[in-house]
């Protein structure tokens, strides 16, 4: 259950007229306009490009809650993409910052952006979420009394400070959005993006965080949100509406200015008619597509400014200094050498933190999987009792050998698929805000995995190991654990590979596998190295599986093992030279089987990092 919703009411004046944020500093507001904006989607192989904003124009002024309306595919997202440089690829047009061409780098140091779904670390409570922020995006030259004084305060401020103690999977819809914001909050930025910020909500609490952000706006704030048809008592709220349609604007102006404008085009709305209903229902098409284009006249796709409050004391909009210089905003000069505000040291050192208390309280990826290594290892032990003693059973015993791998490489590859994608909405969603380099993600994420899933293969060898009667001897087994950790993690860096280049989760689980059985099919079981035809022994040599399996074999049947004890009359593998002969594999090359193994999870990784950078930059 989550905390109860006792402040998800509309707040009275004299309360929100207390929400300030006395601690941080202040900065001078900023103006964000644009001009001739347009971008084209690229709709795949071969199919060509989509053009979804056509050439729009618009000037969203400081210290003002503003919303971009309209129907869906409008291209609501697609511009507030754009405006928060989220989406680069494609875009075409200038957007300006303090009336000075935009640097992107030095915007989204100032800026932040809330996506539409709260990404959240479900298992951290709001007061750890909230510190992990404060140690991501506050310098070294805050103290943790100071850190902790400002994530009171945000808390205070936005309701949810007696739910600091509550996990953010217990939190209700309308807590999860105000976390959201709250966490972007910490930093102080004077900018703000997001993304529906209403989905979800009820009215009241839709009221309340549309309510939140225009206190933060009347602080100085330039607050931009989509939304796509609010409520009359909503609408009301907002300083500045931006409508589009078919990605041209229809109208931008105050919210009070939306019935004269369309009087002024002769589509006056109708009387008892929420002035937002009709005007999307205009966007829609209801009323014919000729009422699109005149509305996008009447506003010049966005170059009038006649509809803003107080619009006779504003410069013209196509005055506007487009300087090639960095635009310096007050308040945040700073020689920056990255675009996060900490150094890498402390974010590895903060996300690692983070990572090991959700290793901790995760009762799928931690506990249900040691629980599964080992009741598989009992079975599989059980299956094959002994197998390993008897020259009569060899066979039985290589059947396990490859058994053990397909466990180790199928279990870690299919959870990390499984589990990477909501991870990655994650990785995106902080990445983007500055939290951390994808440098540190990477290298916590291989980190804080290496406990469990060195227990859980320890574990799983040690179970299997003895109790199929393998030999008793040190030095073997220590072979069997290197290789069996080896394939571990390969096929752990495997399924970061697969999450990085398949969107879905179903796409991935269907890949993997099919990943797997090239190298099964190389591996040397089932058809040994001689009968594989001459055009295809390459596959041989990229098969991690092979190296796996020859690893195993030289641990076990190698190492100069002797005569193997026979309780039959006959057994044809009573000589494990024998083995080695008609598998061919050699039983002396374990070793250069490890360093081999070692080269490929490098190289694995390695291509994993590549293919979540350009998955990142990719989506942009």
């Amino acid at each position: 259950m989550g905390q109860p919703e006792e402040s998800e009411v509309a707040l009275p004046l004299e309360t929100r007229n207390k929400m300030t944020f006395t601690r941080l500093p202040a900065t001078e507001p900023v103006e964000i306009r644009f001009q001739d904006l347009q971008y084209r989607a690229n709709l795949g192989f071969r199919k060509g490009t989509k053009e979804i904003l056509h050439n729009v124009h618009g000037r969203f002024l400081p210290s003002q809650l503003i919303a971009i309306m309209g129907p869906s595919g409008a291209g609501k997202s697609t511009l507030l993409d754009v405006l928060s440089g989220y989406r680069i690829t494609g875009v075409r047009g200038a957007v300006t910052v303090n009336g000075r061409e935009r640097d992107l780098d030095e915007f989204r140091r100032v800026s932040c952006y809330i996506t539409q779904d709260d990404r959240l670390q479900p298992l951290l409570t709001v007061n750890e979420n909230m510190k992990v922020a404060a140690d991501l995006k506050l310098t070294a030259r805050y103290t943790e009394k100071e850190k902790f004084a400002i994530i009171d305060e945000i808390l205070k401020m936005l309701g949810l400070y007696e739910a600091k103690p509550t996990r953010a999977a217990q939190l209700s819809g309308g807590q999860k959005k105000r976390l959201s914001i709250a966490l972007e909050l910490v930093n102080n930025p004077l900018v703000m993006f997001l993304d529906e910020p209403t989905t979800g909500l009820d009215s009241a609490s839709c009221l309340l965080c549309i309510q939140l952000m225009r206190v933060l706006a009347e602080q100085g704030r330039t607050i931009v949100c989509t939304i796509h048809q609010p409520s009359a008592s909503l609408f009301q709220n907002f300083d500045h509406v931006y409508i589009l349609a078919e990605g041209q604007c229809l109208y931008q102006g105050s919210a009070n200015n939306l019935v004269p404008y369309l009087e002024s085009v002769n589509l006056p709305c109708p009387m008892y008619h929420n002035p937002a209903d009709y005007v999307i229902e205009l966007a829609c098409g209801e009323y014919g597509r000729d009422k699109i284009e005149t509305l996008v006249q009447g506003t010049l796709n966005g170059r009038s400014i006649r509809w803003f409050k107080d619009a006779d004391q504003l410069p013209p909009t196509n005055h506007v200094e487009v300087s090639h210089k960095s635009p310096r905003l007050p308040g945040r000069i700073r020689c920056y050498t990255s675009l996060q505000d900490t150094t890498q040291l402390n974010q590895l050192s903060v996300i690692i933190k983070r990572g090991f208390i959700k290793v901790k309280r995760d009762s799928t990826l931690t506990y249900m999987r040691i629980y599964a290594n080992i009741i598989t290892g009992l079975m599989l032990g059980m299956l094959y009792y002994n197998s390993g003693v008897d020259g009569s059973t060899v066979l039985d015993n290589y059947n396990l050998l490859f058994s053990v791998i397909i466990h180790h490489a199928m279990s870690t590859m299919m959870l990390t698929i499984l589990t990477f994608p909501m991870e990655m909405s994650i990785l995106i969603k902080e990445h983007f805000n500055r939290w951390y380099s994808l440098k540190s993600y990477f290298i916590m994420v291989n980190i804080v995995d290496i406990p469990v899933a060195a227990i859980c293969c320890i574990l799983f060898s040690i179970i299997v190991y003895f109790l199929s009667g393998q030999p008793q001897d040190m030095d073997r087994f220590w072979v069997f654990l290197a290789v069996s950790l080896l394939v571990v993690f390969i096929a752990q860096s495997i399924g970061y590979v697969v999450g990085a280049i398949f969107n879905s989760v179903v796409n991935g689980t269907f890949a993997g596998p099919i990943l797997i059985v090239p190298m099964m099919m190389f591996s040397g079981f089932g058809v040994n190295f001689r009968d594989i035809p001459g055009y295809l022994r390459w596959g041989t040599y990229v098969s991690y599986l092979r190296y796996s399996l020859e690893g195993y074999v030289g641990a076990i049947y190698g190492m100069n093992r002797t005569t193997l004890p026979c309780e039959g009359f006959y057994c044809h593998y009573r000589y494990p030279e024998k083995f080695l002969y008609d598998i061919a594999m050699q039983g002396n090359v374990y070793n250069d089987c490890i360093i081999i193994l070692v080269v490929m999870l490098v190289f694995v990784k390695f291509a994993a990092y590549l293919l979540l950078r350009w998955k990142i930059r990719s989506l942009r």
